[in-house]
């Protein structure tokens, strides 16, 4: 069976992220695509990521905005895939620029689509979070209201020839906003790490782990699915006692926004989802003509996934580990 990569043109937002980075280097270096475009909006990095693939004939690099839809249609231009995986990220940030982050995460995504179809782009996969699940803060809410647009998309999209799809997971090791460099940091310095909550439970995967999965569901995709895997939870002092053993810690409370435990389906949702070997699939609410409902089996009635009730976990041998493999 041939591969949705093999000879696409593929186009990522937010390409020069951690996770643009890193699926650019798996698509080149595993699969054989025509094109990759980065688009983004920081020079710098498009600068630095040249540095590195810019002799490479396959890849491309566009400065923009996905608030600009005139930018975003124009690069769309003979795309056939795109991976949006742009977004304003950080939930203390959002609540104090809501704005901000409306017009990048929801405004922006709808961009996205609107010149994925007009483009005829064949597939698009948007990148979500467990913060979307049942959101406390803006920026959840702000995912929360993208990952409807995208799924929803697909009552009209089918007409131009466009699928979308969502993949939703935790935090991700190594990625540019994790907190182990912070905690490694002070750790270094002999300060004592700030733990929030020393209940507080998080999802983890890493970023190889994230790459594999969003490549897998871009395969599968039919256009309306929630992809979200199954991934360990970790606790806080686990993760804080696997960068720095030994070390002190002490109590500051929970941001602005935050949650003391995250969740990726809600008890709500999990009426619609499907367990398949390593994944759930959230059913789309109303699929659009001519969608199949995959292979899996229906969850039990009332679950729900969250990072405190997770039959997998990472201990903080598991996590120091974990992260000798990330500095190899």
């Amino acid at each position: 069976m041939t591969s949705v990569l093999e000879d696409a043109s593929i186009l990522i937002t937010g390409g020069t992220g951690s996770f643009g980075r890193a699926i650019l280097d798996v698509l080149l270096t595993e699969h054989a695509p025509r094109r990759v475009v980065i688009f983004s909006r920081d020079e710098l990095k498009q600068y630095e990521m040249r540095q590195k693939w810019g002799d490479d004939e396959r890849v491309r690099f566009f400065l923009g905005d996905i608030r600009d839809l005139d930018r975003l249609t124009l690069a769309l231009h003979g795309v056939d895939i795109v991976i949006h995986a742009a977004a304003l990220k950080q939930v203390d940030t959002a609540e104090y620029n809501p704005m901000e982050y409306v017009k990048t995460n929801i405004l922006g995504s709808e961009n996205v689509i609107q010149a994925a179809m007009a483009a005829g782009v064949r597939k698009v996969i948007a990148l979500s979070t467990d913060k979307a699940s049942s959101p406390v803060n803006l920026y959840g809410a702000t995912k929360l209201t993208a990952d409807k647009l995208f799924i929803s998309s697909n009552h009209y999209a089918a007409s131009f020839g466009t699928a979308c799809s969502v993949v939703r997971y935790g935090n991700v090791m190594g990625s540019r906003g994790s907190v182990i460099p912070f905690f490694r940091k002070l750790a270094e310095a002999g300060e004592p790490l700030p733990i929030t909550d020393r209940r507080m439970t998080r999802f983890w995967i890493t970023l190889p782990q994230a790459v594999d999965f969003v490549l897998t569901c871009l395969e599968d995709m039919q256009g309306g699915e929630l992809y979200v895997p199954r991934i360990p939870s970790m606790r806080v002092v686990d993760l804080a006692e696997a960068v720095a053993p030994g070390a002190q810690t002490i109590d500051v409370g929970i941001r602005p926004g935050e949650k003391l435990h995250e969740e990726m389906i809600s008890s709500e949702d999990s009426r619609r989802t499907l367990l398949q070997d390593g994944r759930y699939v959230v059913l789309p609410t109303l699929a659009r003509w001519g969608f199949q409902d995959p292979a899996g089996t229906p969850v039990a009635d009332g679950f729900s996934y969250t990072s405190e009730s997770n039959d997998l976990w990472l201990d903080a041998a598991q996590l120091r580990s974990l992260l000798g493999d990330l500095d190899d």
